[in-house]
């Protein structure tokens, strides 16, 4: 089939229509589903003896659908003891794109050997006893137990819990003969992926968003990438480049990994800090909002990103108000020089009762930066998890920074600056008395 395809992609149209037009309907059908017909030569599982297969490609590359039809053809090739596990960033990702998606697994499978998925079991069932198996990358704990014989594993890295849940599935990868991974990622340089690249057991495939350009809508086209082209997100995001450590960025991956923890440890105080966007709506700005706290010891601590894109200014508020209750917050810091006395008028609307504090920018960007930087560098701040959007900003910001050349405004940074400076470079107030 691979061999017609080739020929057919070297045909002409009338060669392509006259060989089409010779199909029955039951010949039609099958080619309908034959993925090796369709798909580009980076779509299709590498040959050799490898453990995994990572696909690292730019957004409307078609990795969705590449997975997706690995996991079809790794059903169909085994039995009753097939078990493959699908892991997503969340469960609805798992749900939405990987199984019901246009690309998903219920799509690229025929009619006549289509699973039986049932959401309440996040499971699918073969005709032939093969099963696959749903897992979120917010439930690590899940994967500890179970056994696999293969797993898609999609968009690695936004998963947040990112290395629990990769050991917790290597830890299960044990059944069969050739126990194997299809990884399909926009990259980011994280811990887990660099190790993955790294391993002597990975095939690395990469694909780019201008692969798939024809099948893209004329908008996406326009819009988006006359938008970012060019730039440092762009060079992620569409073609699919591991971009690590930035040469003079105020922040760097390997201070922030030494000095990561896994749990809250008794803090005296905590914040949560907003930097509004200057309009609201699709095409607007993030509003950073960071929740930070410290201990007796004066140690700072990153315990949370609740940063939003798109969301009207009453509705980020609530978002700042409900964190400061569920963090039990003493105060929730705002800078003011694009809202005004909106941001105070609208958390007192959500709740009259919250300690605020408004702050303004009175230096630029990154001289406001450096102190917390400085902060990290001298292994004072640590991050409680991990926050890839956040560490992402952190490490991209750098002395020269300009919004226009790096393609994203650093909202989630100027937040955490914010927390900072109130918990760390400010005179300290009385916290808040908290009842335990």
């Amino acid at each position: 089939m691979e061999r017609t395809a080739a020929a057919l992609r070297a045909a002409s149209p009338l060669e392509r229509q006259t060989f089409l037009s010779s199909l029955t309907d039951e010949e039609s059908a099958l080619l309908l589903y034959e993925w090796t017909f369709w798909a580009r030569e980076n779509q299709l599982t590498p040959d050799g003896d490898w453990t995994h297969w990572l696909l690292l490609a730019g957004r409307g590359f078609g990795k969705t659908r590449t997975g997706a039809e690995w996991v079809r053809d790794r059903a169909e090739q085994g039995d009753c003891n097939k078990r493959i596990a699908l892991v997503a960033p969340t469960a609805s990702d798992a749900r939405d794109v990987m199984i019901e998606g246009e690309s998903g697994i219920l799509s690229v499978c025929p009619p006549w050997n289509k699973p039986i998925y049932i959401p309440s079991k996040r499971k699918l069932t073969w005709p032939n006893g093969a099963t696959a198996h749903v897992y979120s990358a917010e439930r690590p704990e899940r994967l500890r137990g179970p056994q696999h014989s293969d797993a898609w594993c999609d968009e690695l890295c936004a998963w947040q819990y990112q290395e629990k849940t990769w050991d917790n599935l290597m830890f299960g990868l044990r059944l069969g003969r050739k126990p194997r991974t299809c990884i399909t990622t926009t990259p980011k340089p994280t811990k887990v992926l660099l190790e993955i690249v790294k391993s002597g057991h990975t095939h690395i495939t990469k694909g780019t968003t201008y692969d798939n350009l024809e099948n893209l809508a004329s908008t996406f086209r326009d819009e988006i990438i006359s938008k970012y082209e060019g730039t440092r997100l762009g060079r992620q995001e569409l073609l699919a480049e591991i971009l690590e450590d930035v040469l003079g960025a105020l922040w760097q991956r390997s201070e922030i990994e030494k000095n990561r923890r896994s749990k809250v440890p008794e803090l005296s105080r905590i914040v949560v800090s907003i930097d509004p966007p200057v309009t609201s709506g699709d095409n607007a700005d993030e509003c950073g909002i960071i929740v930070a706290g410290i201990d007796a010891e004066k140690r700072g601590y990153v315990l949370a990103d609740l940063s939003s894109q798109g969301k009207t200014p009453l509705e980020w508020c609530a978002d700042a108000v409900k964190a400061y209750h569920e963090w039990e917050s003493d105060r929730i810091v705002a800078e003011v020089n694009q809202g005004g006395e909106m941001i105070e008028t609208l958390l007192r609307q959500v709740d009259d009762k919250v300690s605020y504090k408004s702050v303004r920018a009175t230096r630029g960007k990154v001289i406001r930066a450096e102190p917390i930087a400085a902060l990290y560098e001298q292994n004072k701040i640590s991050h409680v998890g991990t926050h890839q959007d956040l560490e992402d900003q952190m490490c991209q910001f750098t002395l020269d920074f300009d919004k226009k050349t790096m393609g994203y405004s650093p909202d989630r940074v100027d937040s955490l600056v914010w927390a900072f400076t109130e918990l760390m470079l400010e005179q300290l107030i009385e916290p808040r008395l908290r009842v335990l």
